[in-house]
């Protein structure tokens, strides 16, 4: 079988490392992919978002199944395209993908369908959006509806922050289009939990839950990124809690969706919070989350695709999706100055120790072939996974294996994981 890749980062690698080990697939491409996913794959030189190309090459090459890894092209309608044009894929049509694309979307998804989550409320119009900050109560959450990038979400401590969100989103549009429409949202507190889910219109089975660390700095400071790092499983995922989600969210959502004409077939991500009323959802994504995916695809027992055809197929049911039983944590170096500015063409040495270890990942996210160099092209530049009997171990050989690499003006979290020290 040939299967193409969508994306080029972290996630893209994760899941070309996972189909590598397919025994059906015999050829692997990635668009545009990068200098860690070119060990699984011909990369070739089409973005994401060229539609055209990407059908295109999909039918020269013959390819028997597409994995859109990215959130781009499943909101603009890439499944659409390659279905259209005979081609299988695994991901959510257009409209379905707009569980992702569009929070106030999904916010009255819930609201409609009674699937928990924090109170809110849409605005299109700047000054009613003020008008409502003036009388609310603080923190608040202020979200660009659209997609931006991970970080278009604003935490306000007070109206004078709240005032500032609302020129940043919807008049500066610091996050495009995103902000044309934006979501006011009530604060919660508590154990945010990722949880992904594979689905066929109708099943949905639940992966292995993790934790996401978004902040930029040190005990969650700094400014939000796409992921500092995450580990998996979460210690606070318990069993009260997953029967709950089970219950009231996982097959409420697939239900939802279908009952609105959306048939979702592919991933959905789950963005928990446990809060003290219970679980609620902060976020969909319709695809593998970002850093998730880098410790959640290495501990899967199933063969990737076999399960991404059942999907495609509606037979997911059929499915006994397993994990391994142990732990994996990933910490991300990045940039030095990501997310705002830094800089790119830094060659990074050691990366061949990798082959040399079993149970330790690489997974290449922002970087780039320099002749016979391999250097770096992005705020985040790699994920340094690792697994381990437990969580505890997980974290001390992937700190560990971050030594191992090497490249100028490198930066990473020192405390991914250290909730764990305290369940």
């Amino acid at each position: 079988m040939k299967v193409l890749i969508v994306g080029g980062g972290g996630r893209e690698h994760a899941i070309a490392a996972c189909v590598a080990k397919s025994p059906k697939a015999d050829q692997i491409y990635c668009a545009p992919g990068n200098a860690g996913i070119a060990e699984y794959a011909v990369c070739v030189p089409i973005g994401a978002m060229e539609f055209d190309k990407l059908v295109a090459f999909a039918k020269e090459k013959e390819i028997d199944l597409v994995i859109v890894g990215m959130d781009d092209p499943l909101v603009a309608g890439l499944v659409d395209e390659m279905e259209a044009a005979g081609i299988r894929t695994f991901g959510p049509r257009k409209n379905a993908a707009i569980l992702e694309g569009s929070k106030a979307f999904s916010k009255d998804l819930m609201k409609k369908y009674n699937i928990p989550t924090a109170g809110y409320e849409n605005f299109t119009d700047p000054e009613a959006a003020l008008a409502y900050l003036e009388n609310a109560s603080y923190p608040i959450v202020l979200k660009a509806d659209g997609l931006a990038l991970g970080k278009g979400v604003l935490i306000c401590q007070d109206f004078e922050e709240a005032k500032e969100g609302v020129k940043t989103i919807m008049l500066d549009k610091k996050f495009g289009t995103a902000g044309n429409e934006m979501v006011i949202e009530e604060f919660m507190t508590g154990r945010e939990v990722s949880v992904l889910s594979f689905v066929d219109g109708k099943t949905i089975k639940t992966m292995t839950s993790a934790q996401d660390h978004k902040r930029a700095g040190d005990g969650d400071t700094g400014l939000n990124t796409g992921g500092m790092g995450t580990f998996s499983p979460s210690p606070f995922y318990t069993k009260e809690v997953e029967a709950f989600c089970e219950q009231h969210i996982y097959q409420a959502t697939v239900d939802a969706m279908a009952a609105e004409g959306r048939e979702f077939k592919g991933v959905i991500f789950f963005g928990l919070m446990l809060t003290a009323d219970g679980p609620k959802v902060l976020e969909y994504n319709a695809r593998f989350g970002d850093p998730e995916a880098q410790v959640v695809l290495p501990r899967m027992k199933n063969d990737i695709i076999e399960v991404m055809e059942a999907c495609i197929d509606g037979t997911l049911d059929q499915v006994d999706l397993q994990f391994e039983d142990n732990a994996a944590v990933c910490v991300v170096l990045a940039s030095d100055g990501y997310p705002v500015s830094y800089e790119k063409g830094y060659e990074i040495t050691g990366l061949e120790e990798f082959k040399k270890h079993d149970g330790y990942y690489c997974f290449h996210a922002g970087t780039k072939f320099d002749g016979d160099r391999i250097v770096t092209n992005g705020g985040r530049v790699l994920g340094i996974t690792a697994k381990g009997k437990d969580l505890k171990e997980a974290r001390a050989n992937a700190y560990a294996a971050t030594e191992w690499v090497q490249f100028e003006n490198k930066y990473m979290r020192h405390d991914i994981g250290k909730a764990i020290d305290e369940a």
